[in-house]
């Protein structure tokens, strides 16, 4: 069950009420100090975090015509080898998920497509077009973030519309030059039907080494007028694992006019 709630953390719907047998997670495991416990908990609170990425994702599946879950081969259909990988997939544009299906399992093979990699939990690069044997404990699962991406996470919630996004901490994987569109409305009504949303680009420069966070397009009732952005820089040479108050993230106030802010390699 602790595996599925990992797998279920990087799907689009999450559905853990039922019966029988119940499935939530205080169900499993003899206390709230359990393992079991624990880590379903740590991966339900990683969901919250995550959602400015996957709301903005969904966006793009509402107003692009894109995708939340991928196979691997509508991003690499020039890499052979991810013709036969039918057990991982992409979360949205920057996240490689390899569940663990095998009970028991502490690790497993995974293939890293031809691109950059970095491990989502300790920021160590990878580079693809390989097969690895991942680590994949009880408490965890193997998770990539593609070089070149942007993942904009939140502050820790209990519920989606507990607060504000704010601060959002914007976390760079360098490695290529990279755009991400954050995007927002007032996540209960549907006056994104009728143009009330807002999205701030947001664009990383490989070669200046600077990300771009552009200027605001659109607006919505109760959007916040100004924001802190917390910015973490990941490179090969800078290896930063996730965590909710990453150490050394520069502080940035938007007020929705561009900001630039250059990485120190």
């Amino acid at each position: 069950v602790t595996r599925w709630f990992q797998f279920s953390t990087f799907c689009p719907l999450l559905r853990v009420h039922g019966k029988p047998p119940f499935r939530e997670m205080w169900y499993f495991g003899a206390d709230e100090g359990h393992r079991a416990y624990k880590t379903q908990l740590a991966f339900d609170r990683l969901r919250y975090r995550m959602l400015p990425y996957t709301y903005s994702v969904a966006a793009g599946v509402t107003h692009q015509n894109g995708s939340v879950m991928r196979p691997l081969v509508m991003d690499f259909r020039d890499d052979p080898e991810v013709l036969n990988v039918g057990d991982e997939y992409l979360f949205g544009p920057s996240m490689l998920v390899s569940p663990v299906y095998v009970a028991k399992a502490t690790h497993r093979s995974v293939y890293l497509p031809r691109a950059g990699w970095y491990d989502f939990w300790t920021g160590r690069h990878q580079q693809g077009g390989r097969r690895i044997e991942a680590a994949a404990p009880f408490e965890s699962m193997p998770l990539y973030v593609r070089a070149g991406s942007i993942l904009p996470m939140g502050p820790e919630l209990q519920y989606a519309d507990e607060k504000p996004a704010d601060p959002i901490t914007l976390w760079i994987y360098t490695g290529a030059d990279t755009t991400f569109d954050l995007y927002e409305d007032d996540g209960v009504t549907y006056g994104y039907e009728k143009g009330a949303s807002a999205t701030i680009p947001l664009h990383w420069n490989e070669a200046t080494a600077t990300l771009t966070i552009g200027d605001r397009i659109g607006r919505f009732p109760g959007m916040l007028a100004s924001r802190e952005f917390r910015v973490v820089f990941v490179s090969p040479r800078k290896a930063v694992g996730h965590s909710e108050s990453p150490a050394g993230a520069e502080s940035v106030r938007y007020e929705g006019k561009s900001v630039t802010l250059r990485a120190v390699r």
